[in-house]
């Protein structure tokens, strides 16, 4: 163990010197200083999380019984669809109390009606019949099926969409059957996160139905297939009537981009298309010269410009009297997709900085006491020895300090508590290495003897009681979530660390003392 390799040494010494580079931005650089260095200069410092440096925290309910009344709509729709294609009469055809209902006009058909009605269900629909009504109703594993999808899926959407934003590490999870936890360190537009996260943002595109007039439609006197939708209100003029027919045309589930950008010198944003997608849009576009087509998004009719001519290529705009900041966040909340269900927020806290000055300083505190102690004890015990083994330790905590840098993880106040742990166990393995050569010196070994001994026999110690912690670590990370797992990345850092400083950079000083002293006694 004493003979240290050259090329070991060099790359002891090259992990130091990186990990003190990767480390200086925490301390040299605030706020956005250091984003104007050349790319190859060490500039990203941790980020901190919610609890030290402030933001938002919401809890969000994903309003899942949506999902299965939309489904059973589009179901309505469809069974109507095939009805009268093959010219079933039937009345009283819709949804309630999760279930799709209607009653045949010729008890002669019912037959017919039942295959058509079970090829419109499918497995996920159960089939019953009574007296001339026909029900079909949701399973209980359907329901469960596609309750957990819209979950999975609105967390990916609000994923995207806080993404989107800028917001560095995010906290996104799952909390409870039907809730989403969303935390935004740092945000200082936490209105504006709300109104993005609120928004389902499901755009599309209906033909307009001129076959009724706005008063009859107002006055509830609307044709079948038909709906009565407002434009957006532009400055103090009052929101427009428009009816709409309740096919949807062309969907916004075919977008793959949209971009703000700007037309005659006004905010609008450019969409486009997959290649079905575009395809289904100039057919639209083609057949529907000289008629409106209504953008709806959210049930709300963004603009409805007139067809002058087929649009081809699977491009588009969207005009509306848009400000820039709404062109932006339209264009951000179509990139993102749609939610599949509406979100609630159940719950809304803005978390100060102050709280999080407070927390930074008491682990400012509680590193710096747990340091100084630790420093003192190993130099009472270990005379210069304690003095390497303390050395080691500054480069353990510029080492964490670096991973966390360059990984770009969030440091939280579990976090600090993870680090000032790892103080107190990083000089464990030191300790261990140092009572051994005590002991070997007791035994009458010569000091380079006693070092080479304690290093060799000490070390499948160090390494197993360092990875049972290392194993608990991983397992918090893996079962853990927001704080807890804050505090598994800081203290699997740290014990890696740790294992590096005591078993290589101790050693490099000693072996490194012992050559050019070579002393006839050990000072410890």
């Amino acid at each position: 163990m004493v003979n240290y390799a050259r090329w070991n040494a060099v790359l002891t010494v090259l992990v130091c010197v990186l990990g003190l580079l990767y480390a200086a931005p925490n301390f040299l650089f605030s706020g956005d200083e250091g984003q104007d260095l050349p790319g190859w200069v060490p500039h990203q410092r941790m980020n901190l999380g919610l609890d030290l440096q402030g933001g938002s925290h919401l809890l969000l309910e994903v309003d899942v019984d949506n999902v299965v009344a939309e489904y059973l709509d589009g179901t309505v729709s469809e069974l109507r669809r095939r009805l009268r294609r093959e010219r079933v009469g039937y009345t009283g055809l819709g949804a309630d109390a999760g279930a799709v209902r209607f009653r045949l006009r010729d008890p002669a058909q019912a037959e017919l009606a039942r295959e058509v009605a079970r090829d419109v269900a499918g497995s996920d629909l159960q089939y019953s019949s009574d007296d001339g009504q026909i029900v079909l109703s949701l399973t209980e594993e359907a329901q469960t099926a596609r309750r957990r999808a819209a979950i999975e899926q609105s967390i990916e959407v609000v994923r995207r969409r806080v993404d989107e934003t800028g917001v560095a590490e995010p906290t996104i999870q799952q909390q409870g059957e039907d809730r989403i936890l969303v935390q935004l360190p740092g945000i200082d537009d936490p209105e504006r996160v709300k109104r993005l996260l609120g928004k389902t943002a499901k755009l599309t595109f209906h033909l307009a139905d001129t076959s009724t007039s706005i008063s009859d439609a107002i006055a509830g006197r609307l044709p079948a297939g038909a709906m009565l939708l407002y434009e957006q209100a532009e400055g103090d003029q009052p929101a427009r009537p428009i009816v709409v027919r309740c096919e949807i045309s062309v969907s916004g589930d075919r977008l793959v981009d949209a971009q703000p950008s700007f037309q005659d010198g006004q905010p609008v944003v450019s969409f486009r298309f997959d290649a079905a997608g575009g395809k289904r849009f100039g057919d639209v576009t083609s057949e529907n010269v000289n008629r409106q087509l209504a953008i709806v998004l959210d049930n709300e009719v963004i603009s409805a410009p007139v067809i002058r001519s087929p649009i081809v290529g699977g491009n588009g705009i969207i005009t509306g009297g848009f400000t820039v900041a709404a062109a932006q966040d339209l264009a951000l909340l179509l990139r993102a997709g749609a939610l599949p269900a509406p979100l609630v927020i159940l719950e809304e806290r803005t978390v100060g900085p102050g709280l999080g000055a407070d927390s930074i300083a008491a682990g400012k505190v509680a590193s710096v006491v747990g340091l100084v102690l630790v420093v003192f004890f190993m130099f009472a015990s270990y005379g210069m020895f304690g003095l390497m083994a303390d050395f080691a330790l500054l480069l353990n905590m510029a080492l964490i300090v670096a991973v966390l840098s360059v990984l770009q993880a969030t440091l939280t106040l579990p976090g600090i508590a993870g680090i000032v742990l790892t103080i107190g166990m990083a000089v464990d393995a030191n300790v261990l290495i140092f009572e051994r050569i005590r002991e070997e010196v007791r035994n009458g070994r010569t000091p380079i003897s006693a070092v080479d001994a304690g290093y060799k026999r000490a070390l499948a110690t160090i390494i197993d009681s360092n990875l049972t912690t290392l194993i608990a670590a991983i397992l918090l990370f893996q079962f853990g979530s927001g704080p807890i797992r804050g505090f598994a990345v800081t203290l699997a850092i740290g014990i890696v660390a740790s294992l590096f400083t005591a078993i290589m950079v101790t050693r490099l000083m000693v072996v490194t003392w012992l050559r050019r002293r070579r002393p006839q006694a050990l000072p410890i």
